[in-house]
């Protein structure tokens, strides 16, 4: 099985130096992201005996599960990329250096007040719903730049860019507007300057469209399928909860 993922591990970091290549970046500026929902501890450490450093999670509960057992690798950095509720957020900043999906002020008011609670500061992404599609959470692109201004005012948070998930079961040009939406709004709120805000990072593109993402300026892909193998749950189960915001 080892040797799967490692296949699988350069089979995608080719295709990511050739989306590189077909729109004049460097492999250096793109990140490679593990998507590691339901993965098995033992495949995971296959991704590390490989070189692979950076996971990120879904679930608060998977989390709290896996880290204390990858503890051991101490080279290894945990992102949270799921859907964050607010009661959950205690967990979660005790094992992650970057949350991707805060996608309302009522999550980052959460945020700040545990931070300073624990005497922390926390690196965030604003999670955008570029497809406008039910199913998924993040703030609609025309509220963002409101949103953004208002996490900016919490000292604990810094914003250092964006994320979406690209339309699900689409053409490459659905998704590619999706990630060019991404890409404007960033350009967006450069201008404005607000304090705590880099705009550094914009954290799109999965197994099915990552090459896309990375054409239309991913500078961070979160892989999952495309290295792991196929899960065992629908994309349902991670991407829509069937539940409001703060439940």
């Amino acid at each position: 099985m080892s040797h799967l993922v490692e296949a699988n591990l350069r089979t995608v970091r080719r295709q990511m130096e050739l989306a590189c290549q077909a729109s004049g970046r460097q492999i250096e500026d793109v990140q490679l992201l593990l998507a590691t929902k339901t993965v098995p501890l033992e495949k995971l450490q296959m991704a590390i005996q490989a070189g692979e450093t950076l996971f990120g999670e879904n679930k608060a509960q998977e989390l709290r599960d896996k880290f204390p057992l990858m503890q051991q690798y101490d080279q290894v950095e945990w992102h949270f990329i799921g859907h964050l509720q607010t009661n959950k957020v205690k967990d979660v900043v005790k094992y992650v250096t970057l949350i991707h999906s805060v996608d309302r002020l009522k999550l980052g008011q959460a945020l700040h007040h545990q931070l300073v609670k624990a005497n922390k500061t926390m690196d965030i992404l604003v999670q955008i719903n570029t497809s406008y599609e039910e199913s998924k959470f993040g703030a609609p692109p025309e509220a963002v730049l409101e949103l953004v201004e208002q996490l900016s005012q919490f000292e604990t948070l810094n914003v250092k860019g964006l994320m979406t998930i690209g339309k699900l079961n689409a053409t490459n040009d659905e998704t590619r507007h999706c990630f060019r939406l991404l890409k404007s709004i960033q350009t967006q709120i450069r201008e404005k300057q607000f304090p705590r805000v880099e705009m550094s990072v914009l954290s799109m593109g999965m197994s099915g469209d990552f090459q896309v993402a990375i054409e239309e300026g991913a500078t961070l892909i979160r892989v999952g399928t495309s290295v792991f193998g196929p899960r065992y749950l629908p994309d349902s189960y991670y991407w829509n909860e069937n539940m409001r915001q703060d439940e």
